[in-house]
């Protein structure tokens, strides 16, 4: 099982991107969710945090400027990105446990999925 994060590129400073994390199966569901960053030569960054009961969780560098939310699809999670700065320049990576909920040859399967990774998308802002 893995995410599928997409909407990264490239942006000039003060540009905005929204970055999607979907899990598979449009019956899903996505729990507790992580966005996190990794920069060239730097350690991996917890970006924001979405728990099932909504509650929010944003590092310092971003706060007021990301913003993380779910879609009106419950297996969809944003991550709204505003102000860029050259700083944010990463790949981004969501995680999360998932109510996994697909169907294969006309039989649904049913499991929770924990620590579910993306492959990552990348996120250049340019000066």
């Amino acid at each position: 099982v893995r995410l599928q994060a997409s909407g990264g590129g490239l942006v000039q400073a003060g540009g905005s991107l929204r970055l999607s994390c979907v899990a598979p199966g449009t019956m899903s569901g996505i729990l507790d969710i992580n966005w996190y960053r990794q920069a060239p030569g730097k350690q991996r960054e917890l970006v924001a945090q979405l728990t099932t009961g909504d509650s929010t969780n944003y590092a310092d560098s971003v706060k007021g400027r990301f913003t993380i939310s779910r879609a009106g699809a419950k297996n969809t999670v944003y991550l709204q990105m505003n102000s860029l700065r050259p700083e944010d320049t990463a790949v981004y990576f969501c995680n999360a446990d998932v109510d996994l909920l697909v169907q294969r040859e006309g039989t649904w399967y049913a499991s929770k999925e924990y620590d579910v990774w993306g492959q990552g998308t990348q996120v250049t802002v340019s000066s």
